[in-house]
């Protein structure tokens, strides 16, 4: 059951699948509504320029019926006249032309973006597969076009009907109003009746549109085991990773063996926690963790603090306290100067013991350390509080 799920395509698509979709030029497209926009935008620029359009009509008609007689027994005089007048109605239409251009190139900026990829035009064969093409025939997304289209139809229809019944009598008194009057009244009755009919398209977009999204989003679905690769791919095999940070651990615990034999004192639990402490006066405003570790490691760090005559302390509550509360690299806390202090003045003491003779001095039994410090969580609970101060602040 595991195994199936993880190939079921129920999780959305990532970012990255997305990007990959749209550099191959798989973008979600509405053509319902890039045709509304062209049509609302042709429509309006019809309306703006109708004066000069109309004007230049006119003049080609009324021209064109009532010619000088001399045109008719000379063709080039005759095609140069006509030619005039075709090209003051051309002239009139470049405003029109030109919105339109500019609306077929920002439609499709309204819903998917503009993008331009030349593997569009590569050939594809597997296009030609006939079975495809026939299983083509009855998918979701044919039975869906299908439905549009008959909408499309009744719906358009209906709305052009009623836009034309309910202005018959306007369009009839066309045929009975001077060629001025019906100029004027001609373009606002089809401007009408166009944007009605738009109308019903921008219905039709609306529903379009959302099934698009809902489409292109269900057909980049991916599976589990997909996401996994993926994740993979991205940032790297766990295996391998782990096997990084494996390595690395090792290479920083070879850093911090490597430090053990410089310390001045290492401090024990006795068994379970060793942390080596180093000093320079001078060189250092407080003493400073060089190594820890706890089991194995805490072992090893002793084994080789004897091999280099590091002093050795049994202090199981500082050991503790040291451990919980610093890193590899860090000076120790303030509320410890003190235990350490002691600890040091006894590794001095010590040194100079076993160059010089003389009596030997005893090791520190009863160093200060906080109780709440003997805490694993102290250090968390610490940076909580200065957090909560800080923000009450």
């Amino acid at each position: 059951m595991a195994e199936e799920s993880d190939q079921e395509r129920t999780e959305q698509p990532t970012g990255k699948r997305l990007e990959k979709a749209r550099e191959q030029g798989d973008v979600p497209r509405s053509r319902e509504m890039a045709t509304c926009v062209m049509l609302l935008i042709g429509g309006s620029a019809l309306w703006m320029f109708t004066g000069p359009l109309v004007q230049s009509l006119n003049r080609l008609m009324t021209d064109t019926l009532s010619f000088e007689r001399e045109m008719a027994y000379d063709p080039a005089l005759l095609f140069g006249f006509l030619g005039g007048r075709f090209m003051d109605v051309a002239v009139a239409c470049i405003p029109i032309a030109c919105m339109m251009l500019v609306a077929a190139v920002a439609a499709p900026l309204i819903m998917g973006g503009w993008m331009f990829n030349s593997g569009a035009l590569l050939p594809k064969f597997e296009r030609m597969n006939p079975i495809k093409g026939v299983m083509n025939l009855f998918s979701l997304n044919s039975l869906v076009e299908l439905g549009k289209g008959i909408l499309k139809t009744i719906l358009v229809g209906t709305i052009s009907w009623l836009a034309i019944k309910h202005q018959i009598d306007s369009v009839l008194n066309l045929s009975v109003e001077p060629l001025k009057t019906s100029s004027s009244h001609m373009p606002y009755l089809l401007w009408s009746s166009f944007i009605t009919m738009v109308c019903a398209l921008i219905v039709i977009a609306a529903i379009d549109v959302p099934y698009q999204l809902w489409s292109y989003t269900r057909k980049l679905k991916m599976t589990r085991q997909e996401i996994k690769q993926e994740h993979k791919e991205s940032d790297g095999d766990p295996l391998i990773k782990g096997k990084i940070r494996q390595l690395q651990r090792a290479a920083a615990r070879r850093r911090m063996m490597s430090a053990v034999p410089t310390a001045d004192v290492v401090v024990t639990n006795p068994t379970h926690f060793a942390v080596a402490l180093k000093y320079s006066e001078g060189a250092m405003s407080a003493p400073t963790v060089v190594a820890k570790g706890t089991d194995a490691v805490a072992l090893r760090i002793r084994e080789m603090a004897a091999e280099n005559n590091v002093p050795l302390l049994e202090a199981p509550p500082l050991a503790r306290a040291l451990h919980y509360n610093t890193e590899i690299g860090d000076e120790i806390p303030e509320a410890l100067y003190t235990a350490v202090a002691e600890v040091l003045a006894y590794v001095f003491q010590l040194r100079t013991y076993n160059t010089r003779g003389g009596m030997r001095p005893d090791a520190p039994d009863e160093l200060e350390v906080p109780k709440e410090m003997d805490d694993p969580l102290y250090k968390r609970k610490a940076a909580t509080a200065a957090a909560q101060a800080r923000a009450a602040r």
